[in-house]
């Protein structure tokens, strides 16, 4: 019950990633890489400070540690300027649809016990998310923006896996995030800022702050800490309720209309999740 609980803790702080990202880059007067650069400082910064009051020590190694950094500066960069073009729903779903193909191919690679109920819940799950977010026609996507948006899933997908390997939740996820400081600063002055230029206002720099201070650091420390308990496609599955918590938090936050394909396709979203999980009986 404890892994449960921390388990969906972490999925509630990365759907209010994408929440925050698309307030800022709607109305908050920031840009996409401005966003991104912030919320990686902010991360940095606040996970250097609680290891450092927690563990007394900040340690840089480990692990999957090159892995880690890399893969974390492609998630950043693609997650934010992805946004750009858009909606959180949608982002949510062609990211997180990404992560469950990189994270099963990585279950599959180190040859983790695949059981049927897994791939049907998977199935039953992504098929959820597709008429969720697809209704009818569905919605202009820019090819440019979603495959930006795939980029950063394959980019948490790999992030993921890497976590599987770090002894210390907090510790792994500081060392990531302080280590892609200085090369993040770098990509972040080397891209274009977009068709707006460079903004930086003050809603957007408190709620990149938040993003990555809070929902990102913290967040991201609560999965390193639960991830070596989870098989890989079980990790990847459980991603898949980030959506449908990101279109929960456009109804409170942004005042989305709630709609009952939204109610059924969540109920088929979470049931399928509650398939793969699920332990056999023996």
């Amino acid at each position: 019950m404890r892994l449960f609980l921390l388990t969906a803790l972490t999925m509630i702080a990365f759907a209010a990633n994408s929440v925050l990202n698309r307030m800022a880059l709607a109305g908050g007067g920031i840009d996409a890489i401005s966003f991104g650069v912030i919320r990686l400082l902010a991360g940095a910064l606040a996970l250097a400070v609680l290891c450092l009051v927690l563990r007394g020590r900040l340690h840089l190694g480990g692990p999957g540690r090159l892995a880690g950094v890399v893969s974390l500066l492609v998630y950043l960069y693609g997650f934010s300027t992805a946004y750009r073009g858009l909606d959180a729903g949608l982002g949510a779903l062609i990211l997180f649809g990404v992560v469950q193909i990189t994270m099963f191919a990585g279950g599959l690679i180190k040859a983790e016990p695949m059981p049927l109920r897994r791939w049907i819940g998977a199935a039953l799950a992504f098929a959820g998310l597709v008429w969720l977010l697809w209704p009818g026609a569905g919605p202009k996507v820019s090819v440019m923006h979603g495959l930006l948006m795939a980029l950063a899933g394959v980019g948490w997908g790999v992030y993921s896996l890497a976590g599987r390997l770090s002894r210390d939740g907090l510790m792994g996820t500081a060392a990531n995030f302080i280590l892609a400081t200085p090369v993040g600063l770098l990509v972040g002055l080397m891209l274009p800022a977009g068709p707006t230029g460079v903004m930086i206002g003050a809603q957007g720099v408190v709620l990149a702050i938040l993003s990555g201070a809070v929902t990102s650091g913290m967040g991201y420390a609560l999965w390193y800490s639960v991830l070596p308990r989870l098989a890989s496609s079980v990790a990847a599955v459980s991603q898949l309720t980030v959506p449908v918590i990101a279109m929960a938090g456009g109804m409170v936050f942004l005042g989305e209309a709630l709609t009952w394909q939204f109610a059924l396709a969540s109920t088929l979203v979470l049931g399928g999740v509650a398939i793969s999980v699920g332990r056999s009986k023996a």
